[in-house]
């Protein structure tokens, strides 16, 4: 009974930790829309949310990985839910370090892109928003992980899509920017574009847990 009891409990927490990985995506998505629009006060308390939600990230990460190893009823999942903890929290380690970047590069970013990127932004953060119910499926309804991760490959090809739009606009027909500019603007649309290959990645790993989880 204990260790029944044990092994909810740490499904809860990892619960939380989704949780929390879902709470960094929406600062996120805010913080890049209050930068592109010069919302300075609200740009600086996404970004020590963003702060706070890593630490947090961190914190429960440690506890349920102690967890894990505390609990024999969860030995048979230990290394494929690990890495998926690794995985995950990588996601948050890149949203808090490209919105970081935001504030430390101050990158110029012409208006008629501000609706480019938020574009962008939205489907990389769809990605991960898509991710997050299918990482909870494997733990109480693993027959549903299958349709949930799909949409995880479909908005990864629509961040991809929408990166290389806003490359060639940058680089074809906005002549007025400096190359450095370009250059800039080229390296954050990829560094967004980073989160959904991240998304794609746990993805992948989820797909064999389902299929290790059906024999």
């Amino acid at each position: 009974m204990f260790n029944i009891k044990g092994r909810n409990k740490t499904i809860r927490e990892i619960d939380v930790f989704f949780d929390t990985i879902d709470e960094s995506t929406l600062v996120f998505k805010s913080g890049i829309k209050n930068y592109l629009y010069n919302n300075q006060e609200p740009f600086h308390d996404n970004l020590n949310a963003m702060a706070k939600l890593e630490n947090t990230s961190s914190e429960l990460r440690r506890s349920i990985e102690e967890e894990l190893h505390a609990h024999p009823l969860l030995a048979e999942m230990r290394g494929d839910v690990l890495r998926l903890l690794e995985h995950m929290e990588n996601v948050v380690d890149i949203l808090t370090r490209n919105l970081f970047q935001f504030e430390v590069e101050i990158p110029y970013i012409p208006v008629e892109l501000n609706l480019d990127f938020i574009k962008l932004v939205e489907a990389s953060a769809l990605s991960v928003e898509s991710i997050i119910p299918a990482a909870k499926a494997y733990f109480r309804t693993p027959a549903a992980m299958t349709e949930k991760i799909h949409r995880v490959y479909f908005y990864e090809k629509e961040t991809h899509k929408l990166a290389q739009s806003i490359k060639r606009k940058v680089f074809h027909e906005m002549t007025s920017l400096k190359l450095s500019e370009k250059f800039h603007l080229r390296y954050f649309a990829l560094h967004i574009e980073e989160l959904s290959r991240e998304a794609e990645k746990i993805a992948d790993l989820l797909s064999v847990m389902a299929i290790k989880r059906n024999f």
